[in-house]
């Protein structure tokens, strides 16, 4: 089977806003394309139509989703494969589920890529029914052996395929440029993240470098909590909360930064950390989730435990006072993270799709 073959209905989000989901969603259409495939992407976050049907809270869902059941019931029919982007909670219920249940009913395969740090909760209460439907899906993708092995916990086998990053966009600054102390956190304002926790280890870093300069690049219902502790701290001249980028804006801060900081308190296989290793910048990162299935403590970024400003604080120091730490940091990230990159994961997809499309011909 060639990529040409296929008539995929790609189901998952689409910017704006340019989040990891939407993102990845995004670039795997334009790759999918470049490979001759023809790819219709029904839109989870469609646009309401009308658009004041927005206002309408508590039965707004409904102006979103009959259209997007319509659009998938149509889309399956035109495709010989769907590909449906999947996350946890209220996400899979309302939109991963029906795109399988209706692929299921209209004969199409349907390959299911989870992601989402909070795989194992969300399994603990619901993984009864996303058994059941699972049982209606071709294939099940995770982007790693994290997600994986939390899959096989709850009695569903997986198989690894990772995100996918545009190292043609996320690539090192130009030689020449100026070392500084210029941090990044690109992640959204929300709880899980602890965006709180790295404000106060950049507190902790301005005492020992006045001239860090931190950028949160990211939204959420944090925003306004985030700028007054950062006011409380006393940093909030040398922060910027740059709301969210996209993915070109984002590739250029990564080129202007000297370290990233990955805060979280949940997670999978963020985005960011990859366009940060991607990008050449060293980065300071917590140790949960799936963050150990693709870092190395000390070879190609260094970790510390969550909640703990100070150590985050002592371990950005070192990285940015050791210019021979950073420099092997940079370089070993660079060179794992081309894994990561199209030419080494489109034969991992191809294998995938190939296969639901034969288990399904097998069941004609």
């Amino acid at each position: 089977m060639n990529f040409s073959d296929l008539r995929i209905a790609l189901v998952g989000p689409l910017p704006p806003p340019a989040g990891g989901m939407a993102n990845q969603t995004r670039q795997l259409a334009e790759l999918l394309r470049q490979e001759g495939a023809q790819v219709e992407v029904v839109q989870v976050n469609a646009p309401y139509r009308p658009a004041w049907a927005e206002k309408l809270k508590g039965v707004r869902a409904l102006f979103r989703l009959l259209p997007y059941v319509a659009h998938l019931w149509q889309a399956a029919g035109r495709a010989n494969l769907m590909h449906v982007m999947a996350n946890s909670g209220w996400s899979w219920h309302l939109f991963a589920a029906p795109a399988i249940w209706i692929g299921s009913l209209r004969g199409t395969p349907v390959v299911v890529n989870y992601r989402g740090g909070e795989a194992e909760p969300f399994l603990r209460r619901s993984a009864d029914r996303v058994r059941a439907t699972m049982g209606r899906a071709a294939a099940l993708v995770l982007p790693s052996g994290f997600l994986k092995d939390v899959f096989a916990r709850f009695g569903m086998e997986g198989r690894i395929v990772s995100n996918i990053i545009d190292l043609s966009r996320f690539r090192p600054a130009d030689p020449g440029r100026t070392p500084a102390a210029r941090i990044v956190v690109a992640r959204n304002l929300e709880p899980i993240y602890g965006i709180d926790t790295a404000l106060r280890a950049f507190a902790c870093i301005v005492a020992s470098r006045p001239d860090a300069l931190l950028s949160v690049a990211g939204t959420g219902p944090q925003a306004g909590e985030l700028q007054a502790l950062a006011q409380e701290l006393g940093v909030a001249d040398k922060v910027r909360f740059t709301g969210r980028l996209d993915r070109d804006q984002m590739a250029a801060l990564y080129r202007d930064a000297d370290l990233t900081l990955n805060p979280s308190r949940v997670d999978n296989m963020p985005n960011s950390v990859l366009e940060a290793l991607a990008s050449g910048v060293p980065t300071v990162t917590t140790n949960v989730g799936g963050i150990p299935y693709i870092v190395e403590h000390e070879q190609t970024a260094l970790m510390v435990p969550p909640d703990d400003p100070q150590r985050m604080a002592e371990a950005a120091l070192r990285c940015l006072d050791e210019p021979g730490l950073a420099a092997r940091l940079s370089q070993a990230g660079q060179a794992d993270v081309r894994r990561y990159a199209w030419p080494a994961v489109r034969n991992e997809l191809l294998a995938v799709y190939a296969d639901a499309c034969a288990a399904a011909g097998r069941r004609k």
